[in-house]
């Protein structure tokens, strides 16, 4: 039994790490999506939890029952052969931009945060990534379990410390800009498109799960952790002025509430950037490797080089120009998923 909830934790903690992301750690993101529309905003977030618990679970009991080694799979069950592989065509370039992003955002902290090189930030990450996946399953599992925890922490810490600090400023979410119908899509394309990135990793792993309450209490566990970190995160950057501004805006609210701990929390928001990295990267040398018969590290190291040549563009420009067009195209993968499973005898 508690083996069990010891591989249920493991699968929760690389759902978190899989999602956390750039803009997810960094805070922006989460105003993109949800903060810049105040109390709507918070609404938003509840509505994606209850869309993360419930569709990352089912991915990973599709992806159990029908066998599916890589999203590949996955998305030929969902939409079919023809469509299935312009779709997977699709998410291989999604997941090649968003890592871009990622390494943009490791380099982002190191420049705006460290007052160090972009470029250092960057292929520190890519070195990083490469050690790690050299481990395989293990690797992804051992820094996920790691940082995960310390990431749900030190988010919940802060809100209850901004939260007594500022109460007045935590509740006084703006509604103007929220008067606009945007609001109500956004949590969904933000589900959508997380969903779709976390893909990439919880089909391969459920694959080879004999025990299907695993995958449901690991689906559970890290869908109710992403929206723990998002609500906490909301409360904070709600307190924070012009917070569209900042590339790194949870950085910010962290100097200005708890400014002992600054530099260590820019190591855990750093720690949340490098999990995506790893998780994205291992999911498409997964896809990939059976499309090119070559060695994982060369496979790995050819995904990072195309990453890092898009990430130049810069964080910001790329992280608002994407990833709502990457919500889009993922919306119809939330769409499919939304039917029952028929026909799907239990392992």
């Amino acid at each position: 039994m508690r083996g069990n909830w010891g591989a249920a934790f493991q699968i929760g903690a690389v759902y978190v790490g899989t999602v956390v992301g750039a803009g997810f750690a960094t805070g922006k993101e989460i105003v993109e999506f949800f903060t810049q529309y105040g109390l709507y905003g918070f609404i938003g977030i509840l509505v994606s939890g209850f869309l993360f618990i419930w569709l990352g679970t089912k991915i990973m009991i599709i992806a159990n029952r029908i066998q599916a080694s890589s999203y590949k799979e996955f998305n030929e069950y969902l939409f079919g052969k023809t469509a299935g592989m312009v779709v997977n065509i699709l998410m291989l370039l999604v997941l090649v931009g968003v890592t871009s992003v990622m390494l943009s955002g490791a380099g982002a902290v190191f420049q705006e945060q460290l007052g160090l090189s972009y470029q250092l930030g960057t292929l520190l990450t890519m070195a990083l990534t490469i050690f790690v996946l050299l481990f395989g399953v293990k690797g992804l599992f051992g820094v996920n379990m790691f940082v995960v925890p310390i990431m749900i922490f030190f988010s919940t810490v802060l809100a209850i410390e901004v939260f007594f600090t500022n109460p007045d400023e935590v509740f006084n979410w703006n509604t103007s800009t929220s008067e606009s119908m945007r609001w109500i899509m956004t949590p969904f394309l933000y589900s959508a498109f997380n969903l779709a990135m976390a893909m990439a990793v919880l089909v391969p792993l459920a694959k080879d799960m004999k025990n299907e309450g695993i995958l449901k209490w690991g689906g559970f566990i890290g869908g109710a952790g992403l929206c723990l970190i998002l609500l906490t995160s909301h409360i904070s950057l709600s307190a924070l002025e012009n917070v569209e501004v900042y590339e790194i805006p949870m950085a910010e609210v962290m100097k200005m509430f708890m400014p002992s701990f600054f530099w260590l929390y820019i190591l855990v928001i750093y720690g949340e950037i490098f999990t995506s990295v790893i998780g994205n990267i291992f999911g498409l040398e997964r896809q990939l490797k059976n499309i090119v018969r070559m060695p994982t590290i060369i496979i790995v190291i050819g995904i990072l080089i195309i990453a890092y040549l898009i990430s130049q563009l810069g964080y910001g420009s790329l992280i608002s120009f994407l990833y709502p067009l990457f919500g889009y195209v993922s919306l119809v993968i939330l769409i499919l998923l939304l039917k029952p499973i028929k026909n799907l005898p239990k392992r």
